[in-house]
């Protein structure tokens, strides 16, 4: 089993357009509406693996309510924390020629007595379960801090843990040990404060990472493909995408193939790339199911290309 938390879930409505126009009406060729939040994403693919997994999150309001029902419609055990704040609603405008434009809601604010919730809700549902993937921003009123007590708390426990956020949150749970980062090109140019021109960069700043304390750092470059870096060395994934409908959730699905095969090793990366490659060909946040995997398609190499420019730098 695979526990997710996701702190701060939203209900996410997707809608597909020709382009986006600002100021004019523009009229959606296709929508959607899912449970959102990087670690409820996580679980959302796992579960269209056939692998169980179990989701922790703050719900309330009646957002929150639609949240549990769509996740329970798709086979995902929900453990709520009830909150008195709304769950957030977030939008996403997908256009024809791929480009996505996000709007992101703040999410509520969680009270003291709520955030231990969250925390004690997590510590009853680990149990047996073997892997904690802890995914997304924190919502307002939790610390930075946060994230490094749960990874504190899992290996108490003795739970492997994957942590997917960014910024202070990432910087002080380095410091507990994670055995999985998985950060984008943002957030890993972000987190070594230089940019990333090169998949040599990204490579240079995922070790960087492993020494301040991650085990292991699963890096999404994007179209470049994706960087494994660990104490047995680094191999680089990449995969054919003939043409990209929607990005969102891609990096979600690429943890959780991770995590399906083992969350190390060669042959998780190349699972994490094929779950990846899929999503991107899948309207809005769907997540792809076994069918929809293309792993001839997926390329390892322990031969990383450092001089291969990004087609997507960071400055």
């Amino acid at each position: 089993m695979i526990l997710t938390v996701t702190p701060n879930p939203s209900l996410d409505r997707t809608y597909e357009v020709p382009a986006l126009q600002r100021g004019e009406v523009v009229r959606a060729t296709g929508e959607r509406m899912d449970p959102g939040g990087k670690g409820v994403n996580v679980s959302r693919a796992i579960a269209a693996a056939g692998r169980r997994t179990v989701a922790v999150l703050p719900l309330g309001g009646a957002p929150g309510a639609l949240v549990a029902e769509l996740l329970d419609a798709q086979g995902i055990e929900v453990a709520p924390v009830p909150v008195a704040g709304a769950t957030r609603s977030n939008i996403a405008l997908a256009e024809a020629d791929g480009v996505l434009t996000k709007i992101n809601a703040p999410g509520p604010e969680l009270s003291a007595d709520e955030q231990e919730l969250l925390l004690d809700t997590v510590r009853r549902q680990s149990r047996g379960a073997d892997w904690i993937a802890c995914c997304g921003s924190l919502p307002r009123g939790l610390a930075p801090s946060w994230y490094a007590d749960l990874v504190a708390r899992a290996h108490t426990a003795g739970v492997r843990i994957a942590l997917d956020t960014s910024g202070p949150a990432l910087l002080a749970a380095l410091r507990e040990g994670p055995d999985v980062v998985k950060p984008n090109a943002e957030e890993l140019a972000e987190a070594v404060g230089r940019p990333l021109a090169t998949v040599g960069d990204a490579l240079k700043a995922a070790e960087e990472l492993r020494g301040l304390g991650a085990g292991a750092v699963l890096a999404s470059l994007g179209a470049d493909g994706q960087l494994l870096v660990d104490g047995a060395g680094a191999w680089f994934g990449s995969a054919r995408v003939d043409a990209v409908r929607s990005n969102v959730g891609a990096g979600d699905s690429s943890l959780a193939g991770f995590l399906i095969a083992g969350g190390s090793g060669r042959e998780a990366l190349a699972s994490a790339v094929a779950h990846g490659a899929a999503a991107v060909r899948l309207p809005g946040s769907v997540m792809p199911a076994p069918r929809d995997l293309d792993p001839a398609a997926v390329t390892v190499t322990a031969e990383v290309p450092v001089d291969r420019p990004l087609k997507e730098p960071v400055p």
